[in-house]
């Protein structure tokens, strides 16, 4: 092993190097889910749009640079998720006793359940690549590269099988948007961007970041299964 991967090593070792790595690949996230809503909503622009902008996906890189965004994407999430569990569990091996007021009644509710939602929403992304992707469902496999807008409306027709996949997607989205209110601004804070005149700012922005997010993605599924977009 020679000193650079020594040094890399260590580094990731440290809890500096964790939280590094939460923050660097939280920002990936942060900015992969403002492009991946943006394109979403193009649904309500209807089926030409739509498909346009999914047929453009499809043909950057010749075909490649889409794969390279997914395994890319479950990359950041695994690593985001192992750093996060690693530094918990370094938190707690290093209290040694419990606090007269415990730091959990100073936490956020959503700084509590940051484990949590991180492997609900790596769950979900699987899942997500599986419905809309592999298409592991029969009757999407055929829309999916002829009528995108198609196969989506197809996804969430109206039924008690999509009513549980609808409520998989509200409830991952808000856990995931928990998740960013609490850790957008951290990332802020990690990253060294946050200071104590801009933490009430910072606050807000994270906030309604994690409301826009949260609104957005739902409003698909809810809009298709509910019959306003057809």
């Amino acid at each position: 092993m020679n000193a650079l991967t020594r040094s890399a090593a260590a580094y990731w070792q440290s809890s500096i190097g964790k939280k590094l790595v939460v923050a660097v690949t939280g920002l990936a996230m942060v900015l992969f889910l403002a492009g991946h809503l943006t394109g979403n909503l193009l649904i309500y622009m209807g089926r030409d749009a739509f498909n346009e902008y999914a047929e453009f996906l499809h043909d950057a890189g010749h075909g490649a640079l889409i794969w390279v965004a997914r395994i890319g994407l479950l990359v950041v999430v695994t690593l985001h998720v192992w750093a996060t569990v690693l530094l918990t569990r370094e938190n707690k091996a290093a209290r040694k006793q419990e606090y007269e007021f415990k730091a959990t009644i100073q936490a956020s509710k959503s700084s509590r359940i940051m484990i949590v939602s991180g492997l609900t929403i790596l769950a979900f992304i699987i899942f997500h690549l599986l419905h809309f992707t592999v298409r592991v469902n029969s009757h999407l496999a055929g829309l999916g590269e002829t009528d995108p807008y198609g196969m989506v409306i197809a996804g969430f027709a109206p039924s008690f099988l999509t009513f549980l996949v609808v409520l998989f997607y509200i409830i991952a989205m808000t856990l995931l948007c928990s998740h960013l209110s609490h850790g957008v601004a951290s990332m802020f804070q990690t990253l060294g961007l946050r200071s104590k005149n801009a933490s009430e700012l910072i606050q807000k922005i994270s906030l309604g970041f994690s409301v826009i997010i949260w609104a957005g993605f739902i409003s698909v599924p809810l809009a298709i299964f509910l019959g306003i977009v057809k």
